[in-house]
């Protein structure tokens, strides 16, 4: 079991890092192969909680962006 704190600076490391500006969960799975699924999940949903990182969904999945990064549906 990964150390939760740890893994959360992992996974925002990651999406700050990452060419991708939204990942889905196996996206960080294949990353950060020292966690399980479970911790990668838990860590994430922590992570939007903080209000680090934001939902985005395309309509019919929803992925995980840094808070600012994913892109917005509004055009202005």
């Amino acid at each position: 079991m990964a150390d939760m704190e740890e893994l959360k600076a992992q996974i925002l490391d990651l999406c700050m890092t990452s060419r991708k500006p939204q990942l889905y969960l196996k996206d960080m799975h294949k990353k950060i192969k020292d966690a399980k699924p479970r911790e990668i999940k838990n860590a994430a949903n922590a992570l939007v909680r903080d209000g680090k990182l934001e939902y985005w969904s395309s309509g019919s999945s929803t992925m995980y962006a840094a808070k600012g990064r994913g892109q917005s549906e509004e055009k202005d």
